[in-house]
């Protein structure tokens, strides 16, 4: 099962406009579609390709790329390995799981340069990092990230294509959706539960069965625990991920790692943030200490809130002291009828699209008095402007620190939202956001 991809247009960008000057490296998380992803680009748009899968590789092709002094050579074993004729600037080679092999990935350089075909790796960062110490890394590689599936492309998995473009319409004209908006959260709650990653998508559509689904999430979190254990053999590592829900909806405001893992020098705290952030199954919102659009020059990296890439995971996460999570649990989340709060998944949910959207995620809290705090859930930049936004779980509408925000950066702030499970209104200059509108800030 093949789902459409919006990085398969970036794919086609690079491949028209760049025409071999330069090699691409798609990176991301463990299962998020990376092989099919490019599989699938090179078949369609190619007239033959090799797939070289690192991970399987011989030893014998893995050492053609020890030696580069006769490129004809390479070429030649290379198809004879796989059995593919390759034509001029008309074929591609892949290289999957490029992490595997660091030569090959050396050799992107000089197989660029002869310019006979195109070249695409694939790879997970925190691997890549691992295994390129001793390497020239070639600078004729682009790089985009592949995440899970988007809210959009999970509704086109579901054959509905309609569904965004639509609600792009009522958003640009400040509509609310009336009596469609009670399935539109219905259809936006069974992402949340099912996610984004494809193996999971795959799952639903072909059981429709969400404790299937949950088993195949929880298969995908042993992989991802695997990995952390090879980089951080005493847990430390693992246990920041899985502690994400339980700081989250503890409502601080921020993850207070020394609470999950007790204490640890600064160093290395900063060595397993950086891990998780190159793994990309995290993101990451630091705290903004000078809210402007330039915040990234002023974020504490001590202060920061961890989220899940996929809320997908995020919900299977968060009732892990279960076997399974058992159906009747998704069936109240997806009918909106589980007693617990669910501010911090649906805080969450908002982090990956708007991450998903291509914003930097920051947050900005200061004091109210001398025991509360004002927090602003998310800061994104828009031109020289600032759209401060708050999230909400419910159809609560009072929005006192987005009022105190923008009284206090009432030069910087544009457009201003509070986030939340009803239907669009406006509230003054507030917008009151329908929480599947987030994708169209």
């Amino acid at each position: 099962m093949v789902f459409k991809r919006k990085a398969y247009k970036k794919l086609l960008e690079w491949k028209q406009k760049r025409n071999g000057s330069t090699a691409i490296l798609i990176e991301g998380a463990r299962r998020v579609g990376k092989s099919t992803l490019v599989e699938t680009f090179a078949s369609n748009e190619y007239e033959s390709h090799i797939l070289i899968d690192f991970n399987k590789a011989s030893k014998e092709v893995k050492l053609l790329f020890e030696d580069l002094m006769n490129l004809d050579f390479l070429f030649m074993q290379l198809q004879a390995h796989y059995n593919v004729i390759l034509k001029n600037r008309k074929s591609v080679i892949i290289f999957d799981e490029v992490q595997q092999c660091p030569q090959a990935r050396q050799a992107i350089k000089y197989l660029v340069a002869d310019g006979r075909y195109d070249y695409i790796e694939t790879g997970s960062l925190i691997s890549i990092k691992k295994n390129t110490k001793n390497i020239t890394i070639p600078s004729e590689e682009e790089r985009i990230t592949l995440y899970p599936m988007d809210y959009e492309e999970f509704r086109w998995a579901l054959g509905d294509e309609s569904t965004m473009p639509l609600l792009g319409s009522f958003y640009e004209r400040h509509l609310p959706l009336g009596s469609a908006h009670r399935a539109k959260m219905r259809d936006l709650r069974l992402y949340m539960l099912v996610g984004g990653m494809p193996q999971a998508v795959k799952a639903y559509l072909e059981t429709n069965n969400l404790s299937i689904v949950d088993e195949v999430k929880r298969g995908i979190i042993k992989l991802y625990q695997d990995d952390f254990q090879k980089l951080d053999s005493s847990g430390r590592l693992e246990t920041l991920f899985m502690e994400i829900p339980s700081q989250l909806s503890q409502n601080t405001n921020r993850y207070r790692p020394y609470s999950a893992i007790g204490e640890v020098n600064s160093d290395k705290m900063i060595e397993f943030l950086r891990s998780l952030e190159d793994s990309k199954t995290v993101l990451i919102s630091y705290h903004s200490n000078d809210p402007n659009v330039g915040m990234s020059l002023t974020k504490d990296i001590s202060k920061y809130k961890l989220f899940c890439a996929d809320t997908g995971l995020f919900v299977t996460l968060a009732f892990w002291d279960k076997d399974f999570t058992e159906n009747i649990i998704y069936q109240k989340l997806l009918s909106d009828k589980l007693s617990a709060n669910l501010g911090y998944i649906y805080e969450n949910l908002v982090a990956q699209m708007l991450s998903a959207s291509g914003n930097k995620l920051f947050y900005y809290t200061w004091p109210k008095d001398s025991t509360h705090n004002y927090e602003i859930d998310f800061l994104v930049s828009r031109g020289s402007k600032l759209h401060p936004i708050e999230v909400k779980s419910s159809g609560y509408r009072r929005h006192a620190s987005l009022d105190a925000f923008c009284l206090k950066y009432s030069g910087l702030v544009d457009k201003r939202y509070l986030i939340y499970t009803k239907d669009f209104s406006k509230d003054g200059e507030t917008i009151l956001l329908p929480v599947y509108m987030t994708p169209l800030i």
